[in-house]
């Protein structure tokens, strides 16, 4: 068995042998295969270079040929956009040289002045300088590429080497005759845009669009309108920057104007027959003082490509916009577009959003790649960043607050005792010194930076705020008061003679002020020395006081010559004018969103019953106060929240005195030094009492004596005024 093993094993062996040597002239031969194909692969290059050889021009009317000839026959045709500021058509052939010796060939024929020819690795670049923007067509013919542009500014035909026009639709040939507009839609996107959507008759219809004022102006070259789509659209209620669209003929063409409203941008780009002018709505910036064009701001510049390799295309937006643009060798695939007068920046993003592609910028670099490899790049960078993180080395560094205490960056760092918060690594920790105000963080070097740079914007000088109130108390105040008694004494019984007045008979009357009076007149009554007079009175409505001042008076008597029969009247008036100001004026100083608080006036004393049948003594305040907090704004102006009290004691009530409020409460915005008036409160009392005796005080004239009139007239304003004023000088010390 030992032997058969052995034996095994030695044959086992050989064949080993042979199968690595088998493989080493393999491995030979395969060496050999690939430089073989290496070298059939320059080979076939250098087979498929070509070469421009010469370049003639004509003119026809108004267009012009310009026939290009090659060493060899074109595969394909070349890479075409247009530019209309300033107005260039361009020309890219792929693995071509300049072989003309020449780098300007001058043209001078119509529209064309002259062509360029620039010369770049791996391709040649032809580029003819317009007058003005116009159309083209190329046809290939043998080893010639014969370019036609319209200088009449419609459709570019394309014709042969003898002049003859040539069809290169294959798809569909235009039919004879004047082309039509075919449809005018409006639409409105999801993000508040307004598109309008022009359906063309076939995808070579020459387009001028440009802006005047604020309106976007289309113009539709040598086409024409039909009657049913000529006509003003009022898209206004859509909710989009777009108000109206109006369609008309003019002349030869057919005239777009689109009026847009607000702030907004606009692009138009077209994809086969379907034209759409789209406008944006721009957001307004309330930080900003003043709004303007915002998105994109590169030059602006058309293109139409067919079918062609997007890097290429990304290759001449770099060279348009003077950036530089790196593809990831993921991106591939060909595109279609079109783009009328477009700046380059949209014109990246319209491709990028096209192919499902992201960019990253750096300084003029720009990196393009599909969104989820730009993803996964940026995700392993951070997860590297984060693994250094973990072993770089820890470092201690003191900050000595100057302005805010050590406890305050508690709150700033997001924990109480100021460790494993958010802003420090999850190494890092922080430790405060309350008596020399330090802060001694430990952390990474580029955490520590961060913190440093976070004390340079806080630990400042906190601006300090002067607010002067001024509350003025205006009144004006009339008042005027009249009255009379009148009253009639009969003293002839009292004298010795008859009481009263003889009626009829022996029928007397006696007439006096009330039925006391009577009596003692009569004698049925005792006459005192305080009660005759009184007694006597008809009329008894005198003028009130006014403040505790008696009106003044007139009395007049008209009696007989035997002193027995008394007619009395007494007339009385007052009248008080007066005006009155109290100006109050308490002034503070805070700093900046810093509440503060100032109050003048007394406490007032009043009792209360207690439940065990006691007495309590509480207070109540009429006081002066005002409370205000400041904020300073960063263009200067100053917001207040401010509540100013203007209290005072008012009557006495039985529960105690009764307290006169006056309150502001409000938030204003004011400039620095300047004074608003924050509120006011205006009061006016006009009163008129009449007191006097039916009928007789309706009397003309003779009715004064049998009435007693007031009018009041009182006026009072009050108004609140503030003034704040930042302090440019001292600093916020710490408590």
């Amino acid at each position: 068995m030992d032997r058969k093993k052995s034996k095994l094993g030695i044959a086992r062996g050989e064949k080993m042998n042979k199968l690595i040597k088998a493989g080493m002239r393999s491995a030979v031969s395969m060496k050999y295969f690939l430089l073989g194909l290496l070298f059939m692969s320059q080979m076939a290059n250098a087979q498929n270079a070509n070469t421009i050889e010469s370049i003639t021009a004509n003119q026809q009317g108004a267009n012009v040929i310009v026939k290009i000839n090659f060493k060899s026959p074109l595969v394909k045709p070349p890479v075409a956009f247009s530019i209309t500021n300033p107005s260039r058509i361009s020309l890219d052939f792929a693995n071509t040289t300049n072989g003309t010796g020449k780098s300007t060939v001058d043209i001078g024929l119509g529209e064309v002045r002259s062509l360029n020819l620039v010369e770049v690795p791996d391709r040649a670049r032809m580029v003819f300088n317009l007058n003005r923007p116009l159309n083209y067509a190329t046809f290939i013919e043998g080893n010639a590429l014969i370019v036609t542009i319209d200088g009449s500014g419609g459709l570019a035909t394309p014709v042969n080497s003898i002049g003859l026009p040539v069809s290169t639709a294959p798809k569909e040939a235009i039919p004879a005759g004047k082309q039509m507009l075919r449809d005018i839609d409006f639409r409105r996107g999801v993000a508040g845009d307004g598109r309008v959507v022009v359906d063309l008759p076939n995808d070579q219809v020459a387009i001028d669009a440009r802006l005047q004022g604020q309106t976007i102006v289309v113009d539709f070259l040598k086409v024409g309108l039909p009657d049913i789509l000529r006509r003003t659209l009022d898209v206004a209620d859509y909710g989009s920057p777009v108000q109206k669209v109006s369609t008309s003929r003019q002349g030869e063409n057919v005239r777009m104007l689109i009026e847009p409203k607000g702030l907004w941008e606009h692009s138009i780009y077209q994809s086969d027959r379907q034209l759409v002018i789209e406008v944006k709505p721009i957001k307004e910036d309330p930080n900003k003082l003043t709004q303007g064009t915002q998105g994109y701001k590169g030059d602006r510049f058309g293109m139409n490509f067919q079918d062609v390799d997007v890097r290429a295309v990304l290759q001449i937006i770099a060279e348009q916009g003077g950036v530089n643009i790196i593809a990831s060798d993921s991106v591939s695939g060909n595109i279609t577009i079109r783009l009328i007068d477009t700046p380059w920046d949209q014109a990246l993003d319209t491709v990028m959003q096209i192919k499902g592609l992201d960019m990253r910028k750096n300084g003029n670099v720009i990196l393009i790649g599909p969104k989820d490899e730009l993803l996964t790049k940026e995700k392993l960078e951070l997860e590297q960043k984060a693994a250094i993180a973990e072993l770089e080395p820890l470092k201690t560094e003191s900050f000595q607050l100057k302005y805010q205490k050590a406890e305050t960056f508690q709150k700033l760092f997001g924990v109480e005792n100021a460790t494993n918060n958010r802003m420090l690594s999850k190494r890092g920790n922080v430790m405060i010194e309350p008596r020399t105000n330090q802060l001694f963080v430990t952390d990474i070097a580029s955490k520590i930076e961060e913190v440093r740079k976070l004390i340079q914007k806080t630990d400042i000088a906190t601006k300090q705020v002067v607010i002067e109130a001024r509350i003025v108390e205006a009144d004006n105040k009339f008042s005027r008061n009249l009255g009379a008694k009148l009253g009639f004494a009969d003293l002839r019984g009292l004298k010795g003679g008859d009481t009263g007045f003889q009626i009829s008979g022996n029928q007397r009357a006696a007439v006096t002020g009330n039925y006391l009076g009577v009596g003692e007149q009569t004698g049925q009554a005792r006459i005192t020395e305080k009660s005759f007079v009184p007694n006597t009175q008809f009329v008894n409505l005198p003028a009130a006081g006014i403040g505790g001042l008696d009106a003044g008076s007139l009395a007049v008597s008209l009696f007989s010559a035997a002193a027995n029969r008394f007619l009395n009247l007494e007339l009385s008036a007052l009248e008080a004018d007066g005006d009155g100001k109290i100006i109050s004026s308490p002034r503070v100083v805070t700093a900046d969103q810093t509440p503060a608080h100032i109050e003048q006036g007394q406490e007032i004393p009043y009792q209360i019953a207690t439940l065990s049948g006691g007495t309590a003594i509480y207070f109540r305040k009429a006081t002066l106060s005002l409370d205000v907090t400041p904020q300073i704004t960063p263009d200067g102006t100053i917001i207040l929240n401010v509540d100013v009290h203007k209290d005072s004691r008012g009557e006495e009530t039985r529960g105690g005195p009764v307290i006169n409020t006056k309150q502001v409460k409000t938030n204003v915005l004011v400039e620095n030094g300047g004074t608003v008036v924050l509120g006011g409160i205006y009061t006016q009392e006009e009163r008129a009492d009449v007191t006097k005796v039916p009928f007789l005080g309706d009397l003309p004239l003779f009715g004064n004596l049998f009435k007693s009139t007031g009018k009041t007239n009182n006026k009072t304003e009050l108004l609140i005024f503030i003034t704040p004023k930042v302090q440019l000088t001292g600093t916020f010390a710490n408590q």
